[in-house]
């Protein structure tokens, strides 16, 4: 496939980022276990516990646009910083409540704080790296978080044999110590203010022409990238039940589960390949798709744990590529000083995946079987990857309508 592409070393602050988000992501396993604390501690109906979990989902979507607006307007720094301390309070709440209504109440306090620290984040990781190492560090985030997943089963399986609550009290330590490294470590980062001044020395653009629901192409990156993340979920959700269905052992998902996170660590050097780096973000992304589609066509087909990690190997290639090309375009797109809000308003996409997917995953389950299930998937997945053509479309021209005022600014151009 060529040789490995030559790309400029990382810069520190993108390391620390992600040795912190990493550290995070070990204890970021309590939510999978709210209805369950619900249901057991509180006697509530499993109705009740899903209503409640729907609640903390559509809180998160708000909490995302907050942190792009908050990441432009208070600093990076910050707003991670208070994000994180806002998800160790509400947690400790949760652990600490007497009733289901304090529960609920820290539950939607959850939402409306969880995904404040996603923008800034990766509005940190875009400042600090060219565009032509952006797809390499975003991807290495996603590693960072799939190793931190891996870690988190296994600490939630110690705590949990203590009880449900403890879940929460080790999330929120996790929490606070990934606040206190970014805080220590990390360096402070202008704000945008009024009259122009940005994160960026030279913003020829204030911070109040920014508009990112006006841009087309953050608009069909939007709609795409709700469409994988609903393809996503679903995968999250509903292979341990396919399994079941298909006289496999449950627990065996999370085996392919970490099956799926190695691939993505151990298959980064494949993102600096010539042939793949040199390709353009849609036809990229396009790439992405087909894997993923490839990947979920093979659970269809699959009746065994050995074809299910062949499958899980392919569509995690396929997300290795989809991930790093897709946040990398979105900051790409960002006017200076926009990063955060352009990268609030596509992650809002996973906002939306999450109050829907749970319904559409065991609907499809329960009245058309696994087989059905994943075989929709894949033809969604390929009818993303064609969606690519648009995408491109718009890019192009983008491109050319940016470079008629450079032709024309030079003397004796007609």
């Amino acid at each position: 496939m060529g040789l490995m592409a030559r790309g400029g070393r990382l810069p520190r602050t993108v390391w620390l980022l992600l040795a912190a988000r990493a550290i995070n992501r070990l204890g970021a396993f309590s939510l999978s276990f709210l209805t369950v604390l619900i249901s057991t501690d509180f006697g509530a109906s499993v109705a009740t516990a899903g209503l409640v979990s729907a609640a903390f989902g559509l809180a998160t979507i708000p909490s995302r646009l907050a942190g792009g607006r908050l990441a432009d307007h208070l600093g990076r720094r910050r707003t991670i910083v208070l994000g994180l301390a806002g998800c160790a309070v509400a947690q400790l709440g949760i652990a600490a409540a007497g009733s289901l209504a304090e529960v609920a109440v820290f539950a939607v306090l959850l939402g409306l704080v969880f995904e404040l620290y996603e923008p800034p984040s990766q509005a940190m990781i875009a400042d600090s790296v060219g565009p032509a190492d952006r797809v390499r560090a975003y991807s290495l985030l996603n590693a960072a978080l799939a190793v931190g997943g891996m870690g988190a089963g296994l600490i939630a399986a110690g705590l949990g044999r203590w009880g449900l609550r403890w879940l929460f009290v080790a999330d929120a330590v996790s929490c606070l110590a990934c606040a206190v490294i970014i805080r220590i470590v990390l360096p402070a980062d202008r704000p945008v203010r009024r009259g122009g001044a940005a994160l960026r020395p030279a913003s020829p653009e204030p911070a109040a022409d920014i508009k990112p629901w006006r841009d087309r192409v953050l608009l069909l990156m939007l709609a795409s990238g709700t469409v994988y993340a609903l393809v996503y979920l679903q995968v999250m959700m509903s292979l341990p039940l396919s399994l079941a269905r298909r006289g496999m052992r449950p627990g065996d998902a999370g085996v392919l589960f970490t099956v799926s996170a190695v691939t993505i660590v151990a298959a980064q050097p494949l993102l600096r390949l010539r042939r793949l780096s040199a390709l353009s973000a849609p036809a990229a992304l396009a790439l992405g798709y087909v894997l993923l589609a490839a990947g979920l066509a093979g659970y269809a087909a699959a009746h065994t744990v050995t074809a299910s990690l062949v499958a899980t190997v392919v569509w995690s290639l396929g997300d290795l590529v989809i991930l790093g090309r897709s946040y990398a375009l979105v900051a790409d797109l960002a006017p200076p000083g926009g990063t955060g809000r352009y990268l609030a308003v596509y992650g809002i996409s996973w906002g939306f995946a999450g109050v829907a997917a749970p319904i559409v995953s065991t609907q499809i389950l329960e009245h058309a079987g696994p087989a059905v299930l994943w075989s929709g998937l894949a033809v969604v997945s390929v009818a993303l990857a064609v969606g690519q053509v648009p995408v491109a479309r718009v890019l192009t021209a983008r491109e050319r309508k940016r470079r008629v005022p450079e032709f024309a600014a030079v003397p004796g151009t007609p």
